[in-house]
């Protein structure tokens, strides 16, 4: 009994010792989550990045001003005019309430933060979190080394760094933490059967609803995974509890969510989960029957209630089939279709196709994002059949599914990041825990000078290394042999024949586990080294603030915040602004002008308007924003400093979504002989088009040339005048124009001609008539 009490309160200690060790370290994962995102603020300043950001961030203003409940009610009439916009009713409220909140409480705590401030700082604040939750979720599937394995490649992911960065105020900074801590919860209520954790994973779920349209995502993958355990016969009552609370409350409280609502019932991306709801009650119901009836009487109820089942589902089908047979897309949305069908987009919505991120990647971008794990991903996935477990398994349909998804569009890389975090922590911490048991086990024999060749499976030293121990005891009992010391001898014996034979399975030969070890401390080194990189230079400059290195040190392009600030300080508070519709949330945001369309793109068709407007001769542009109210146009143009994200390079798709809802746009007018070009060569239509003038206006006056640096290119047409449109700002590296609209010439026409002599006009009123309006 001594020597178990000692052997179980060293294990006690071992075991409290971990504990405090892994707290420690996933205290710095998450120091080290948080600051490796703050590259941006270092190098820069501390401000919001790229375009959908500043929209969130003046939501956030907005409530954090006016409160709850006038966030809910809010119209915003600075945005689609002069259709406008309820912004509680159409925007995903869980990044704004949970930034909100954060404000709330340090200003509680008397902790003068700036809205601003705390936007900048949401998203690495909740990339520890999520950090966290994979330590979490891998601990779950395969172990706590595994789980701090895994939590820290998260922490340093770039795919993961370049949405989470701090100024990237967007949905997916904290989207990414629901989704992995409702698989988290998911896969704990699993294992454990609690109804508990499958109520705390249904307020997961909804968290995750409000806060990215992504949440269908997850009300796929868990009905999937479902449908395959009662398909394997791993049907269990843990999968129940997990499964069902899960549908019927989350469902409930997604359906709360304003910008869902009754989406959540009656959309095509959930009927799945209802369909599996159905099935995983009658597989209940039978296994139930079973239980209490005998085989024969079993037979019969089992015919019953299949029968009853199937009849059930197939009126559901019918039912479902019903609603959404009068719907074009049957019942998905455009963003569901174009990952289903990569090709939907391109023939059907060119603007979703016209968003880079929607794009699918290329194979560097993969290595890109997500570097060594791509390689280690396959091992990952090989430990988790090793043994296969329903927690497991829900891995391996994890990383299969978001692997075709992110391969359809790039966005979507940011879902591969956790799994391909998860499985890689998972195949790394496997390959470590059998080469240092291997070299653990094979020390002692080289220290006692056994001559073990290195070839060999190493059991034949620990056996030979085990009677050593066992000589030198029958040694020292020689003396007293009694009852207590064979007891002492039986629990020393026991795990030595179970150990041997996973020794013979699991032990390496000395040199080749070094070997591998120090291959892999390399592989993390550049994991490291990349991911740093990554964090520093390619996803921590901000969009509005744009950077070169030249020979002279580092010049800073602040165009557009010079562009907003003109805008801001020169114009009517009640002026619109027309512009594509990218930096509609910006000039709303910076500027505190209308805009006609933003990166909201709710509405096709006025979007087509204002491409419509690109696209057309000055004269018929002017008509079209004239129409609209429109003041001042906003362009935005490189070709002086190389900036190769300009209007021009946007320009065909202003044509394609003008070309969609006005037929006379005809996207082959703008080509010649199938190329793009703004040179010599280039089609009358597009030298004649508002985009075309507005962007090279005096252009020429800058080298003499026209030599348009993006494109590579003299321009075609350098020498003209605009008639209707009038150059009122550019900034100092001509990236931003603005222009203002003309006022109606036949106006001051007519006051011009009312000023001469009245007998003149008289007679030529009366020789001609009068003159027709042409507008």
């Amino acid at each position: 009994m001594a020597v178990s009490d000692v052997q179980n309160n060293g294990y006690t200690i071992r075991n409290a010792f971990g504990n405090v060790l892994a707290f420690f370290i996933l205290i710095l994962i998450g120091v080290l989550a948080f600051s490796i995102r703050l590259f941006s603020v270092i190098k820069y300043e501390s401000v919001i990045h790229e375009f959908d950001p500043y929209f969130n961030y003046r939501v956030t203003q907005y409530l954090t001003k006016n409160g709850i409940y006038d966030f809910w009610n809010w119209f915003d009439d600075r945005t689609w005019y002069p259709l406008g916009r309820v912004i509680g009713g159409t925007v995903y409220p869980g990044l704004t309430l949970t930034a909100g909140t954060l404000w709330w409480i340090l200003n509680f705590l008397n902790i003068p933060l700036s809205v601003e401030t705390v936007c900048v700082f949401t998203a690495p604040i909740f990339s520890a979190f999520a950090s966290w939750a994979t330590y979490l979720l891998t601990k779950e599937v395969k172990g706590t080394g595994a789980g701090l394995t895994a939590a820290v490649l998260l922490a340093m992911v770039p795919s993961y760094i370049s949405r989470s960065v701090a100024g990237s105020y967007d949905n997916e900074a904290v989207a990414i933490f629901a989704l992995i801590i409702t698989f988290y919860l998911y896969i704990k209520t699993l294992n454990t059967g609690s109804l508990f954790y499958a109520t705390l994973n249904s307020v997961a779920y909804f968290y995750m609803v409000c806060s990215w349209g992504g949440y269908t995502f997850i009300i796929n993958l868990i009905p999937m995974h479902a449908l395959l355990c009662i398909v394997t016969g791993r049907y269990s009552s843990r999968l129940y509890i997990a499964y069902a609370p899960l549908i019927v409350l989350g469902t409930l409280l997604a359906a709360l969510v304003p910008v869902v609502g009754f989406n959540a019932v009656m959309t095509s991306e959930h009927f799945a989960s209802f369909l599996v709801f159905i099935i995983i009650h009658v597989v209940a119901l039978v296994y139930y029957i079973k239980g209490i009836l005998s085989p024969k009487m079993f037979r019969v109820a089992v015919t019953l209630v299949v029968s009853v089942g199937l009849a059930v589902c197939f009126a559901l089908i019918a039912v479902l089939i019903a609603l959404v047979a009068s719907s074009p897309t049957k019942g998905w949305s455009g963003r569901s279709l174009s990952l289903l069908d990569p090709t939907y987009a391109s023939k059907y919505i060119p603007i979703i196709a016209s968003v880079s991120e929607h794009q699918p990647p290329t194979w560097p971008s993969y290595f890109m994002d997500i570097n060594v794990l791509a390689f280690l991903v396959p091992a990952g996935i090989i430990a988790c059949f090793l043994p296969l477990s329903d927690a497991s398994s829900f891995m391996v349909l994890y990383i299969v599914t978001s692997v075709y998804f992110s391969g359809v569009m790039v966005r979507l890389m940011l879902v591969l990041a956790p799994a391909a975090c998860i499985l890689s922590g998972i195949a790394l911490s496997q390959a470590f825990d059998v080469f240092t048991r291997s070299i653990k086990f094979q020390l002692p024999s080289l220290s006692g000078h056994s001559h073990v060749d290195a070839g060999d499976a190493s059991s034949e030293s620990v056996v030979a290394n085990d009677t050593v121990k066992t000589d030198k005891s029958e040694d020292k009992s020689k003396e007293r042999i009694s009852r207590k010391s064979k007891k002492e001898k039986e629990p020393v014996e026991k795990p030595l024949s179970k150990s041997q034979v996973k020794k013979r399975l699991l032990v390496l030969p000395l040199e080749t586990s070094v070997i591998a070890i120090i291959l892999l401390v390399f592989l993390g080194a550049f994991y490291v080294v990349h991911s740093v990189w990554a964090a520093a230079e390619a996803y921590s400059a901000p969009s509005i603030v744009l950077t070169s290195e030249t020979p002279s040190g580092l010049h800073v392009f602040d165009d557009f915040r010079e562009a907003y600030a003109w805008l801001s300080h020169n114009t009517d508070v009640d002026d619109k602004v027309a512009s594509w519709w990218d930096y509609g949330y910006q000039t709303t945001a910076m500027a505190n002008r209308t805009v006609i369309v933003d990166n909201n793109t709710w509405n096709n068709t006025h979007i087509a308007t204002v491409g419509t407007a690109m696209s057309s001769p000055e004269k018929e542009a002017w008509q079209i924003l004239h129409s609209l109210d429109v003041k001042y146009v906003l362009v935005v143009f490189g070709g002086l400093v190389g900036y190769p994200s300009d209007d021009i390079n946007k320009f065909l798709w202003m044509v394609r979504i003008g070309g969609g809802v006005f037929p006379h746009i005809k996207e082959p007018d703008y080509l010649r002989d199938g190329q793009f070009r703004i040179d010599s060569q280039a089609t009358p239509t597009m030298l004649n088009s508002l985009m075309y003038k507005l962007s090279y206006y005096r252009f020429v006056e800058t080298d003499g040339k026209a030599f348009d640096r993006v494109r590579q290119t003299e321009i075609g047409k350098k020498y003209f005048k605009l008639t209707h449109f009038e150059e009122v700002f550019t900034t100092h590296h001509w990236m931003v124009r603005l222009y203002k609209l003309k006022s109606p010439k036949n106006r001051i026409r007519g006051k011009a001609k009312k000023s001469k002599s009245k007998a003149t006009s008289r007679t030529v009123s009366k020789r001609k008539g009068t003159r027709r309006n042409p507008f």
